[in-house]
């Protein structure tokens, strides 16, 4: 069976929020990664809230948008916390707000606490003149509550829903942890659950021009990346420029729907 799928370059790059949120990452590491984003003109680029300032002002005059993380990377402060963080972090110069729901919550099922906190925090960025994107972590969770998830999210008509922060790494039998992030089956599930109005971002695993070819084909709109430079200079060297072309690629491997411990 043939993979192909119509691209230009411009639109690969405005699909890509570059991530600079590992830990260990310095003010110079967070400096140079900013300015790979501002290079490539990706749709935004991820950072920590206490960077805002030097995002700022790394990509004055830019195109590239200022993308913060709320209650990252465990998504455990109350809510009053997380809605002071999104307005912070919103009123700062974030255009867009990538947060973490309260996984306990959610495997707990108790759904009016994680519907009132995402409704809470949405209210409070949509307010401030951005775009909230719900993430979800979904090496935890299972298919049902995936679905369920989707659906709150398309009531409170949140812009985006996503599939991981890149850090959730699941404790497996033998001591050893685990991390899948973003799957096919994830996404094919994400995108049928979801009001057709509700992007989806697929996070955690999209490392290849090939496995972002195939997420767009899924439906995803936008991905989270620390891999911008490899995957946009393999575009490139496909023949992938400004104007519209049909490439070819090689899909991801399909794995099947798994979650829990």
């Amino acid at each position: 069976m043939s993979h192909k799928i119509t691209v230009t370059l411009p639109q690969l790059a405005k699909m890509i929020d570059h991530s600079l949120l590992h830990p260990t990452m310095t003010d110079a590491d967070i400096r140079a990664g900013l300015q790979i984003a501002r290079a490539h003109h990706v749709a935004t680029a991820c950072v920590k809230p206490y960077a805002i300032p030097l995002a700022k002002q790394e990509l004055a005059g830019s195109d590239v948008l200022i993308c913060p993380v709320i209650g990252f990377p465990h998504g455990n402060s109350t809510t009053e916390i997380k809605v002071l963080e999104a307005t912070a972090a919103a009123q700062a110069g974030g255009a867009e707000i990538d947060m973490v729901v309260n996984v306990g919550k959610v495997l707990g099922g108790d759904w009016v606490y994680v519907t009132e906190e995402i409704r809470r925090i949405n209210e409070a960025v949509v307010a401030n003149g951005a775009a909230l994107k719900v993430i979800f972590e979904n090496d935890y969770l299972q298919p049902e509550q995936i679905a369920r998830l989707c659906e709150i999210c398309s009531q409170l008509e949140v812009a985006f829903v996503k599939t991981s922060t890149g850090y959730g790494f699941v404790k497996q039998g033998d001591g050893s942890y685990k991390y899948r992030g973003a799957t096919v089956a994830h996404l094919k599930l994400m995108r049928e659950k979801s009001a057709e109005k509700v992007q989806i971002k697929a996070a955690g695993g999209v490392r290849t021009l090939d496995d972002l070819l195939h997420v767009m084909s899924l439906g995803v709109t936008r991905i989270g990346a620390t891999a911008t430079v490899a995957i946009l200079e393999e575009a490139r060297k496909r023949g992938i420029g400004n104007e519209p072309v049909e490439v070819a690629f090689k899909p991801m491997v399909a794995e099947g729907i798994t979650g829990g411990y």
